[in-house]
């Protein structure tokens, strides 16, 4: 397949541009894969859709400041956004801007840290290396700014309340550069709900990466491979996944970033382990999904491998048309906006 087979149209507007005041007041559009149906519903109402022996699957891992505004020795201004640490003190970022950015350059951050450029690789990612006056995590954790998407176009240097709200509310494991979005809808009112109904909520941690939301660059999806993401299974959760699968009962994976975590670590082992590793997988369409039984998920960008994910689990066809729906009712798009279950 192509990635041109999964573009759609919709009106800028429709972007969320902030989030919601209440978390669970998300529309949720619910599709269902056989038949092939959708319905409007509300996020608040997701417990409604479960069964007892349903186990729910959270990514855990807690979004860390990664954008940083610094200046050049000669004070011109320069965004890094950290992307991967490679070794200790070397990270990998995106720099704007980066045409000037040569090996050698510094970048200063203030008093307490400084970034030398080592390399631009083919990539278009900055390597730098780091040199602080302090604990490298506190530092940033201080001078950091919350890595909102590109398509949030407010001032993002402004709202301090994204630290909280771009974080899903049992975020524990830090190491992310961007949300895992899914779960960005839940609140204590609704978690509580599932655990009432007798459901099992259980917990992974897949640090979210720029393979998350690296564009899609061939047009030949068999060319097309998502870059690996460090990922954690505990000994108890693994437990908990091996039991729901012998015992027939569905697994329920809140976002994509569970997804690829629960099917590469089935797929390496064909069954779960408690283990830290890497979900190396590359979904699209004709995927046999062997780990999850449903899914809930925001609205992703056009030709993006999320929608591709998506796509490969539900239909193109079928999610083609449920986009389709949700422009025609207005649903609010992307990180900060409205979600769907596919069940």
């Amino acid at each position: 397949m192509f990635i041109s087979d999964f573009h759609f149209d919709f009106p800028e507007q429709l972007i969320a541009q902030e989030p919601l005041l209440n978390r669970d007041d998300s529309r949720m559009l619910v599709v269902s894969r056989g038949p092939a149906t959708v319905a409007d519903e509300q996020f608040a109402h997701f417990p409604r859709f479960l069964r007892k022996t349903d186990v729910i699957v959270l990514n855990n891992t807690k979004v860390f400041p990664a954008r940083l505004l610094g200046k050049s020795e000669t004070g011109a201004a320069i965004e890094l956004f950290l992307i991967e640490e490679i070794e200790d003190g070397i990270w990998a970022t995106l720099a704007r801007p980066a045409r000037r950015l040569k090996p050698g350059k510094k970048i200063i951050f203030g008093d307490l840290l400084t970034m030398e450029v080592l390399e631009k690789n083919v990539g278009g990612k900055v390597i730098v290396q780091c040199k602080t006056e302090g604990k490298f995590d506190d530092i940033v954790q201080k001078i950091g700014q919350t890595p909102l998407p590109p398509y949030i176009k407010r001032n993002r240097t402004t709202i301090d309340s994204d630290r909280d709200r771009y974080q899903t509310i049992y975020a524990s494991q830090r190491g992310a550069i961007a949300a895992p979005t899914a779960g960005l809808h839940f609140t204590p009112k609704v978690l509580d709900a599932i655990k009432n109904l007798g459901a099992t909520v259980a917990e992974i941690t897949l640090h979210v990466g720029y393979g998350t939301f690296e564009p899609v660059r061939v047009n030949d999806l068999s060319q097309h491979k998502v870059s690996s993401e460090r990922y954690e299974i505990g000994e108890e959760n693994a437990e908990i996944l091996n039991r729901a699968k012998s015992d027939g009962n569905r697994i329920i994976a809140i976002g994509t970033t569970t997804t690829r975590t629960l099917e590469t670590a089935l797929a390496k082992h064909d069954k779960f382990l408690a283990e830290k590793g890497s979900a190396t997988l590359t979904i699209t369409p004709g995927f046999s999904f062997r780990a999850i039984d449903a899914l809930l998920t925001n609205f992703h960008l056009p030709q993006s491998s999320l929608l591709v994910l998506v796509s490969a689990f539900a239909g193109l066809e079928p999610i083609m048309e449920a986009y389709r729906h949700a422009v025609a009712s207005k649903y609010r798009f992307y990180s900060y906006g409205d979600c769907m279950l596919i069940i």
